[in-house]
């Protein structure tokens, strides 16, 4: 007979997952009831609430699709693109290109803004595609890249958008709890997130929020939408307003109490108090990294505080030195992806495991692995 699988104790400091707080894990051990039961409508309710409040929006249309990110950014491209359209996608990273991907099968022409891995998406450049492509409707861009540790400017380049009439799609998944994101300031139309980052939930669940424009936009649509799952016009009749729900899918009940109760946590602490938390932890990570002589790759201005990129040295095995953290120090950190395999550690300081005591333990631990 098997035994029950009991994981190890671990420091998740990569890219995600982050270590998902105590409360978290408790509220998703409790009993489960039917997705449709009224007490879980009222949960239902106020985690629409809750993440209003962490994006910084009104937007009615705010819930949480069932499953990862990855399923809330196709949720937002295959509602909001049609086939035939062309949508101008920003790429300076291994997510704005998996965007590019889903623009493709959607049977949509890619026009794409490509920058340097590790940098800031161009603004002007941007510009200049959407002024030499005047019959675009749709932009999309990644706020916080996962891949690299890089931060746009979101706040113009939906400014910019808007000035050629167009809609906005944004990837907040790292950054959505970690740095400011303000939603309807910055006048971003659509935007999707995960649960597994800064929010200290474990994956499994994709934060969305639409405006009021982009719902018209979506019902205005020629073609039905190329998914049922993700089809807006079916989800809003579960996930809309007021206690009647109309059946859709099996809900995940549990994940979702885990998602109140992280998103209670934020509210207690205070969003702006969160983001400066991750700021301050993410400054001393630099400070202490730079102290052994491993340099952040992203120039400071445009360096996500959750979340650093950090050249491996010159004839380090990268790999060897993420196992031996993993199998000696239980530190999990994250390898480079695409272009940057080989030759970057990602170091996450996200949610519940942005803390001053993770940093001091990570770097005592690279200290010694590096120099023995």
């Amino acid at each position: 007979m098997r035994n029950s699988f009991i994981p190890p104790e671990r420091i998740l400091m990569g890219p995600g997952p982050s270590n998902v707080h105590p409360r978290v894990l408790e509220a998703m051990a409790r009993s489960t009831i039917g997705h449709l039961d009224p007490k879980f409508i009222e949960l239902m309710d106020d985690i629409k609430s809750l993440l209003k409040y962490v994006f910084r929006t009104e937007n009615e249309v705010t819930f949480a699709v069932s499953g990862p990110g990855s399923v809330g950014m196709e949720t937002c491209l295959v509602n909001l693109v049609e086939p035939g359209s062309k949508v101008v996608v920003c790429i300076n990273g291994v997510f704005g290109e998996r965007m590019k991907s889903i623009v493709e099968r959607c049977g949509a022409a890619p026009i794409a803004v490509e920058d340097e891995w590790g940098k800031a998406i161009d603004v002007q450049k941007f510009e200049d595609a959407l002024d030499a492509n005047p019959d675009v409707k749709v932009t999309a861009f990644v706020h916080a890249e996962t891949s690299t540790g890089a931060k746009s400017d979101i706040k113009t380049l939906a400014e910019i958008a808007h000035k050629y009439d167009c809609l906005t799609i944004a990837d907040t998944v790292t950054s959505l709890g970690g740095i400011p994101l303000l939603i309807d300031e910055w006048n971003i139309d659509a935007s999707y997130s995960g649960t597994q980052k800064c929010l200290s939930c474990p994956p499994g669940l994709s934060p969305v929020t639409f405006n009021d424009r982009t719902v018209e936009f979506i019902k205005n649509r020629k073609t039905q939408v190329q998914s049922w799952f993700m089809d807006l016009n079916l989800v809003l009749g579960y996930w809309g307003s007021g206690a009647k729900r109309t059946y859709h899918h099996t809900a995940p009940v549990n994940a979702l109490y885990g998602l109140h109760e992280a998103l209670l946590l934020v509210k207690e602490e205070g969003i702006e108090n969160a983001w400066d938390r991750h700021k301050r932890n993410g400054k001393l990570l630099v400070k202490e990294l730079e102290s052994i002589g491993l340099p952040p790759m992203v120039k400071e201005d445009e360096r996500l505080p959750e979340l650093t990129s950090i050249s491996v040295p010159a004839g380090i095995n990268e790999a060897e030195v993420r196992a031996k953290l993993l199998n000696e120090y239980n530190i999990e950190i994250g390898a480079g992806l695409g272009t940057l395999a080989g030759k970057v550690w990602r170091i996450g300081l996200m949610g519940y495991t942005s803390k001053e005591e993770n940093i001091t333990t990570l770097v005592n631990a690279l200290k010694n692995i590096l120099n023995n």
